[in-house]
């Protein structure tokens, strides 16, 4: 009996209705944060045809332990951890879920945006301390504040949308924005952007030209007391520029849903700053984007087998 071709996903689950798409495949799961190492022994065992990609990296040594691959799939939007020119040379298709997930990062963002703003962790800890600041203490009210969004695709455009209904005024940095939202100011440089807004907010995929743009010479531009808030990559801030900007006041709060290097594990950076909120790259992840990006992710492989046919003996 031919055995049916295999499909590498780098996690360890994937929604029912996205399992349902691939049932003509066999679905080999890798695991929670695999290793290089262990993606490129899956590959040598399995010969994928597909890789389904949730966590890790996939670069040419894991493609160039899989002959038969012809797609790599990322479950999300961001595809930053694939080698792409690696995968252009091998005639391997790239793709992505773009927008299945920009309602809950740009939800998450809020969320976060509203827990600097309104000291939610302090206060709560206060209060289980013990301490009543009723009387002591003031939040910071955002209605009539600038409201600064570094990338202007699916998610910053909800984003926007939202601080339009807060009565922010919103200004927004994105030379590649085809068009912008109604009552969204366009700027025309970084440091413009951040030199107005009270709140700043990254949107924008991570490129060799935009790696650690948030770095100690554009925070000297920030506004004293702002907030800045990335559900994006990490690799868009230099971490210790930033840590020294929230310890030294020049930030009021960050929320950081990224970070240069992940997991992010103890000891770290982070731990002994208390102005600075941490979540573990979940803002994309909610129960309706999970079966979203898994449901695109897998049409994405049909699709692009279907464009490029597999070789005698490994069809489905």
């Amino acid at each position: 009996m031919e055995t049916p071709p295999v499909i590498l996903i780098t996690g360890s689950d994937l929604a029912a209705d996205a399992v349902a798409i691939l049932h003509e495949f066999e679905l080999v799961f890798a695991g929670k944060q695999p290793t290089e190492t262990q993606l490129i022994d899956l590959c040598h065992r399995h010969n994928p045809v597909g890789i389904l990609v949730r966590y890790g990296k996939i670069n040419a040594a894991v493609m160039d332990a899989a002959p038969a691959l012809r797609v790599i799939s990322k479950h999300g939007s961001g595809i930053d951890v694939i080698d792409q020119q690696a995968a252009t040379a091998r005639q391997i298709r790239v793709c992505s879920a773009p927008g299945a997930n920009a309602a809950a990062v740009a939800e998450h963002t809020w969320a976060l945006i509203l827990a600097c703003a309104k000291s939610v962790l302090p206060l709560d800890a206060r209060l289980r301390a013990g301490f009543w600041d009723k009387s002591t203490h003031k939040s910071i009210e955002l209605e009539g504040r600038v409201l600064g969004l570094i990338g202007l695709g699916a998610i910053g455009s909800r984003v926007a949308r939202i601080g339009n209904a807060m009565s922010m005024r919103v200004v927004a940095y994105d030379p590649f924005a085809r068009e912008f939202p109604p009552a969204c100011e366009s700027v025309n440089s970084l440091e413009s952007l951040l030199a107005q807004a009270n709140v700043v907010s990254l949107h924008c995929p991570l490129t060799d030209s935009n790696h650690e743009m948030i770095n100690a010479d554009t925070l000297a531009n920030c506004k004293p007391g702002a907030i800045l808030v990335n559900t994006a990559r990490g690799g868009l801030i230099n971490e210790a520029a930033l840590a020294d900007a929230l310890q030294s006041g020049k930030l009021h709060w960050a929320a950081l849903d990224s970070f240069s290097a992940e997991p992010l594990t103890a000891p770290h950076r982070w731990q002994d700053i208390s102005n600075v909120i941490l979540s573990p790259h979940i803002g994309g992840v909610s129960d309706a984007s999970y079966i979203r990006m898994g449901t695109v992710a897998a049409q994405n492989i049909l699709q692009a087998l279907a464009d490029t046919p597999l070789e005698e003996g490994v069809s489905p």
